[in-house]
C-alpha cells in the first residue's frame, strides 16, 4: 500500500458478462447499434411463474472463465463477477499482480440477493434426501459476499475488501467505496457487481415488486420514458472494473480510460417514487459538488429508467432541478431498456457503457423506446455522434436508495 493520496481514481479495465455480450466489445456492439436481446424466460423451473420476460445471459460456459475448485463452491453470479473480473484485470495489464504485491490490491463487490440458484439446489436436497446430501459449500455460497471472497482468494488479493449489500444503486455505491480505498494508499481495487436473479426462488422473491413488468411480449415489456411504460424486466449479468491512482496508472504507462470525479448518495424510502425526485436531484447535485462540475458540463445522462410513468417522471424531474434548463437538453439514454435491469450489476453495466461512449464519441440509443413522453432529450433508435468530456450515471433501487456518479473522459481518449 502506499501513503494516502488526494489524486483522482483512474478507471483502467473493464470486463463485462451481460445478456448482449460476454465480451466487453460485443457488449458495446450491441449497446451502440440499440439491439435488444430481451426474450421470453427459459430457465428451467421458471416456465408456471407470471415473470415472462428478462434479458438471460445466454452461452454463458462458466468452465471455459474459472477452474473446477471454484465451479463447485460458488453460484452463478459469482461466476459472472469472477469471469468479468478477470477479464477486466487483463485489459488492465494486472493479471500478474498478485505475484508482484498481493497487499496491494483489494476486491469490493455489490450484491442485492446472492447466490439464489445455489441455494435453492441445496435446501432441496435438505428437505428432499437430508441434511447429509446437503454440501459444505452452502454456507458460502449464496452470501452476498461470496463473489468478493471468490474473486479476493483466486487472484491472492490480500488487500482491503468489502461487499456493498444494498438494492441497486449499491452499484454505483461500490465503485466510491473502491475509489476511498484507493485515496487511503491502496494501489489497485477490483471492483463491481453482477447477479443472477432467474432462478424459481429468485424469481418469486421479485414478484412482490409492483414496478415489476409481467408483460408476455418482450417487445414491450420494458419501455422507459414512453406513454406505455408498465414497469422493468430483470436481467443476468454485470460488469467488474480496475481502478487504480491515475498517478499510478501513468507511471506504469497503461491508458486511462476514465476517471471517476464525484459520487453521492441519498435515502428516500422503498417504492417512494414522488419522494425519489428530491432524493436523486440531491445526489446530482453532491456527485456534481465533489467533482467540481457544472451542470453545463454534462454531456450525456445514463438513466436509471425504472420503466413505470410515476418514477420516470421522477427522473426527468429530478434532471431538470438539478441541472437546470441543461436538464432538458443534455442527451439521456437507457441502453438497459435492450438488455434489462440488472439489480447491482446494472449500474456497472452503464459505466462500462458511458467509458466506452465517451472513448468512441457516441450516445448510445434507448432500444424500443419511441414515444416519449417526459421533457427530456432521450436518444433512441441509433447512435448518436457526440464529443463527450463528461458522464453522469444514475440509478435508484426498489428498496429506496438514490445515487449518481460522475466519470470525466480519460486521458487516451
Amino acid at each position: 500500500m502506499s501513503a494516502q493520496r488526494s489524486g483522482r481514481t483512474a478507471v483502467t479495465g473493464i470486463g463485462v458478462v451481460a445478456p448482449n455480450g460476454l465480451r466487453t466489445d460485443a457488449y458495446w456492439k450491441s449497446v451502440r447499434e440499440g439491439v435488444s436481446v430481451l426474450d421470453r424466460i427459459t430457465r428451467d423451473g421458471c416456465g408456471h411463474l407470471p415473470l415472462r420476460v428478462a434479458g438471460e445471459v445466454r452461452g454463458f460456459d462458466a468452465s471455459a472463465f474459472i477452474e473446477e475448485t471454484f465451479l463447485v463452491q460458488t453460484d452463478r453470479f459469482s461466476h459472472f463477477a469472477m469471469a468479468a473480473a478477470g477479464a477486466a484485470l487483463d485489459d488492465a495489464g494486472l493479471s500478474g499482480i498478485a505475484a508482484e504485491s498481493p497487499y496491494s490490491v483489494g476486491v469490493v463487490t455489490a450484491a442485492g440477493s446472492g447466490g439464489g440458484e445455489f441455494g435453492q439446489r441445496e435446501l432441496q436436497k435438505l428437505w428432499g434426501q437430508g441434511s447429509r446430501y446437503v454440501g459444505p459449500y452452502q454456507s458460502i455460497a449464496w452470501f452476498y459476499a461470496a463473489s468478493t471472497g471468490q474473486i479476493s482468494i483466486r487472484g491472492g488479493f490480500k488487500g482491503p475488501c468489502g461487499v456493498v449489500a444494498s438494492d441497486e444503486a449499491g452499484g454505483l455505491d461500490a465503485v466510491a467505496h473502491a475509489g476511498r480505498a484507493v485515496r487511503r494508499g491502496t494501489d489497485v481495487v477490483v471492483v463491481g457487481a453482477a447477479e443472477a436473479p432467474l432462478a424459481p426462488y429468485s424469481m418469486v422473491c421479485q414478484l412482490g415488486y409492483p414496478e415489476l413488468s409481467t408483460a408476455e411480449d418482450p417487445a414491450v415489456a420494458y419501455r422507459p420514458f414512453t406513454s406505455k411504460a408498465r414497469g422493468f424486466v430483470p436481467a443476468e449479468g454485470g460488469a467488474v472494473l480496475v481502478v487504480e491512482d491515475a498517478d499510478r496508472a501513468r507511471r506504469r504507462g497503461t491508458p486511462i480510460r476514465a476517471t471517476v470525479a464525484g459520487h453521492a448518495a441519498t435515502f428516500t424510502g422503498a417504492s417512494r417514487w414522488d419522494r425519489s425526485r428530491e432524493g436523486l436531484a440531491r445526489a446530482i447535485q453532491g456527485a456534481l459538488d465533489e467533482a467540481g462540475c457544472a451542470p453545463e458540463e454534462i454531456d450525456v445522462v445514463f438513466a436509471d429508467a425504472l420503466g413505470t410513468p410515476e418514477a420516470d417522471r421522477a427522473e426527468a424531474l429530478a434532471l431538470a432541478d438539478a441541472l437546470g434548463p441543461h436538464g432538458t437538453r443534455v442527451p439521456v439514454t437507457a441502453p438497459k431498456a435492450g438488455f434489462g435491469r440488472a439489480y447491482c450489476g446494472g449500474p456497472l453495466l452503464d459505466i462500462a457503457a458511458a467509458v466506452l461512449a465517451m472513448e468512441h464519441g457516441q450516445v448510445p440509443p434507448t432500444p424500443g423506446v419511441f414515444d416519449i413522453c417526459h421533457d427530456i432529450d432521450l436518444v433512441t433508435t441509433r447512435a448518436r455522434p457526440a464529443e463527450l468530456r463528461t458522464a453522469l450515471i444514475l440509478s435508484r433501487g426498489l428498496m429506496g436508495s438514490n445515487a449518481a456518479l460522475v466519470l470525466r473522459q480519460g486521458e487516451h481518449a
